[in-house]
């Protein structure tokens, strides 16, 4: 069995963005789900804050909630905004640059 959604309020209309608070010199996750088939993880980066390079197991899919982020895949950059979205192949090498205050939903898929 599945472990059930965590952390975050059921049965009530949420504002992703402001689940997750930015702290100075950090990267804030809370996990929201966690189990073999999939991971949904919201991310705070203060400005200058990264994941640095790193490949996953599954297709990582990426909603930025508020800010400015660089997706780097495979080498190549990708400037994220609010409201975009970008999947990050299973497999290839990506990271997460925060070049402002960034917020993400994480949904990896395996």
């Amino acid at each position: 069995m599945s472990e059930p959604m965590k952390n975050i309020t059921k049965g009530a209309v949420l504002t992703l963005r402001d689940e997750i608070t930015c702290q100075s010199g950090q990267v804030v996750s809370k996990t929201l789900a966690q189990n073999s088939a999939v991971s949904i993880t919201l991310f705070a980066f203060d400005q200058g804050e990264e994941i640095s390079t790193h490949q996953s197991g599954g297709d990582a899919f990426v909603t930025c909630l508020d800010g400015v982020g660089r997706i780097t895949i495979d080498g190549v950059d990708f400037s994220l905004r609010r409201g975009e979205s970008i999947v990050m192949p299973a497999g290839h090498p990506h990271a997460v640059y925060a070049q402002e205050p960034f917020k993400m939903l994480l949904v990896v898929v395996f």
